[in-house]
């Protein structure tokens, strides 16, 4: 697989060359939404669930780093907020597509996830990347309902719901603040990350139907 031109390499084939694909091409709407960030900070659980509006702010604010590989002249993560984790691709204000999505979420009954594949003990640089593993069984959880059934602590900044325990996940990394040695350090990178995310907000505040801003993080 030739990957001298970028890091990043994409292959592209017919469906029909995977032997269990679903012939009829369709399906029917999904019960759980599942967002993807990549905190470089290792401040977000690996997954937290989401009320309806909390999933439009966080659809909204589409927070992730960028990492090496996936962009010249990226060498270590850089925090990036991408509205609808997809900005280049909007032709619409993103609020057109959140009303869109929690019309939705509350005429299907399905519930968002906000899942994390980023560092964890610390942030990049410190801590380590959240493993294969982990985020495999935090997925699971969420296809197999395992997670409706978990306990849940919600966080004291951000007010999402977060599992304290789920099937094949170490406990102690599902409370992200457990993983740093330096609690107070951990603390500080919370508030850090949770201001830029009520600064990015900022320009999405009384746009669309609603406005999430309340329901962002609070610090």
């Amino acid at each position: 697989f030739d990957v001298s031109k970028t890091e990043n390499g994409r292959v592209s084939y017919p469906i029909f060359h995977i032997p269990n694909y679903h012939k009829p091409q369709m399906a029917d709407h999904p019960k759980n939404i599942i967002f993807l960030s990549c905190d470089a900070f290792g401040v977000l659980p690996p997954v937290a669930k989401l009320s309806s509006e909390q999933a439009m702010y966080h659809f909204i604010s589409g927070y992730t780093a960028k990492v090496a590989g996936t962009e010249r002249g990226i060498t270590e993560p850089t925090p990036n907020f991408s509205p609808c984790f997809g900005a280049a691709f909007l032709t619409l204000h993103p609020t057109r597509y959140a009303d869109l999505l929690q019309e939705k979420l509350e005429k299907h009954g399905s519930t968002a996830y906000l899942v994390n594949s980023g560092w964890s003990g610390g942030p990049y640089g410190v801590g380590e990347r959240m493993s294969i593993k982990t985020t495999r069984g935090c997925i699971d959880a969420i296809l197999d309902g395992s997670i409706q059934d978990a306990p849940m602590t919600t966080d004291p900044v951000f007010g999402f719901e977060v599992p304290t325990e789920l099937p094949g996940v170490d406990s102690h990394l599902l409370e992200p603040k457990n993983t740093w040695d330096d609690h107070d350090a951990y603390d500080e990178a919370r508030n850090k990350l949770a201001s830029m995310y009520i600064k990015n907000f900022e320009k999405y505040s009384d746009k669309g139907s609603a406005d999430y801003t309340q329901y962002g993080p609070k610090i």
